[in-house]
């Protein structure tokens, strides 16, 4: 550790580093960070810094609000970006009670005691996130607006594609940080963009697309945009998503969902994990699509998952197992967004498979028509439901959910809970301008 902590103190000096930020998570996912000067950087590195937890969203009461950031050395990357006082550094932070035991409330612990659940079971956890956003202009006081900047479409090059420059810089930022990003273009909706990141362990990847977030807004404002991961902006163009790809590795490096001598390629193992994932699916819905908004982008018609089932050949269902088999074989989890709190999401999916994997489920054959067009009987006779259709029915499926429950710990389930409760009654206390136009004049 020692030698670690003089490796990043002589790179802040190489790299003209002057502030360091200790970067955080609360439940929502919302990025947290305390910044230290550079006085104060070895003291940082050593995980002595404290913050009061009481000033943050489902931590903990004021009268146990001392806190610690524990910071993690792996995740120091400096921002590309350089001002008149330097370079900023950054580090992510697992949250720390006095004591130095881990804080309940952690998001980043609760993935990673999934994490050490699969590592017990002799799997090593790879996951690869594929996070969609929208660049959208200003108004002349600098709030956002849903105007887009382009006319492009799925794959679209320029000169429809005008966000193209913003981002190219995006992915060079991020590359600069030393994140391998596999490959960026344009989406389905005017003004949507997909970047994908090479598949790492499930903690980083969660770790990478906190990052990711906080990188696209901050070159998108120097674009003079406003980049957003708000699930569904737009009413009638297809909302953002952030499909995850999910598989995992033996001690050997040997992928243990592939199987040759299957006929679809899948092991028992692979059959085991996709099994719990779409039992618990309606129990884990509410931490990957965790806003009011999330339910306008699970509606029929714009290729969003809103079927329990999965496929080979479609993209209808919740699960897909794309082509690849070997090393790249792997299920693709297409219901959560972007707007999620990725360590809690992450950790949630997991012990959903891990579940079926230590239960031996399986999960029955595929579904390779177009669910979408399926008659409520056919769907039926399938046995193929439907996720919730709102937050609050979201909500009332995970408190059911004693496998999610356990996953999240009493903390961060009970704080969850509380605080989309909140936000629900909120949403429904509003008049909504689509009810003025529909109900004023006609009763």
């Amino acid at each position: 550790m020692e030698k670690r902590i003089s490796e990043i103190l002589d790179l802040c000096r190489e790299s003209n580093v002057h502030f360091l930020r200790l970067q955080f998570t609360d439940i929502d996912g919302i990025v947290k960070n305390v910044e230290v000067p550079e006085s104060q950087f070895d003291k940082a590195l050593q995980g002595k810094v404290m913050f009061d937890g009481s000033s943050i969203e489902g931590f903990t009461r004021i009268e146990e609000s001392d806190m610690l950031l524990t910071p993690d050395l792996d995740t120091f990357a400096v921002f590309p970006w350089e001002s008149d006082y330097g370079r900023i550094g950054r580090l992510i932070c697992d949250i720390a009670l006095p004591d130095g035991s881990l804080f309940p409330g952690c998001p980043r612990a609760v993935l990673k005691k999934q994490v050490a659940r699969a590592a017990d079971l002799g799997y090593r956890v790879m996951v690869g996130p594929e996070a969609e956003f929208f660049l959208f202009h200003l108004d002349d006081k600098g709030n956002p607006v849903t105007e887009t900047h382009d006319k492009g479409a799925y794959f679209d090059l320029s000169p429809v594609d005008k966000g193209e420059e913003g981002r190219r810089d995006i992915v060079l930022a991020l590359e600069a940080m030393g994140y391998e990003v596999e490959a960026a273009h344009h989406e389905v909706a005017p003004g949507q963009h997909e970047i994908d990141f090479k598949y790492v362990e499930a903690v980083e990847a969660a770790d990478n697309i906190v990052t990711f977030k906080f990188v696209v807004k901050k070159v998108a404002l120097m674009h003079g945009l406003h980049a957003t991961f708000m699930p569904k902006p737009i009413v009638d163009a297809a909302g953002s998503g952030m499909h995850t790809h999910f598989s995992m590795f033996n001690s050997d490096g040997e992928n243990v969902f592939y199987d040759e001598k299957s006929p679809e390629g899948l092991s028992s193992i692979a059959r085991g994990f996709m099994a719990g994932v779409l039992k618990h699916a309606k129990g884990f819905v509410a931490v990957t699509n965790p806003l009011v908004n999330s339910y306008k982008r699970l509606v029929p018609g714009f290729e969003a998952p809103v079927n329990v089932a999965w496929s080979l050949k479609n993209r209808s269902p919740l699960l897909r197992v794309p082509a690849a088999r070997g090393n790249g074989t792997r299920c693709e989890i297409r219901v959560p967004d972007p707007s999620c709190n990725p360590y809690l999401a992450l950790a949630a999916m997991l012990a959903a498979g891990l579940e079926g994997i230590e239960k031996k489920m399986d999960c029955g054959e595929p579904v390779n028509r177009n669910i979408f067009s399926m008659s409520g009987r056919e769907k039926k006779r399938l046995k193929i439901s439907a996720l919730p259709d709102s937050l609050c029915a979201a909500l009332d499926c995970m408190e059911k959910d004693e496998v999610i429950a356990d996953a999240l710990g009493e903390h961060v389930f009970n704080h969850f809970l509380l605080n989309k409760r909140r936000e629900w009654e909120q949403y429904i206390q509003v008049i909504h301008p689509w009810e003025i136009d529909r109900y004023l004049d006609r009763y």
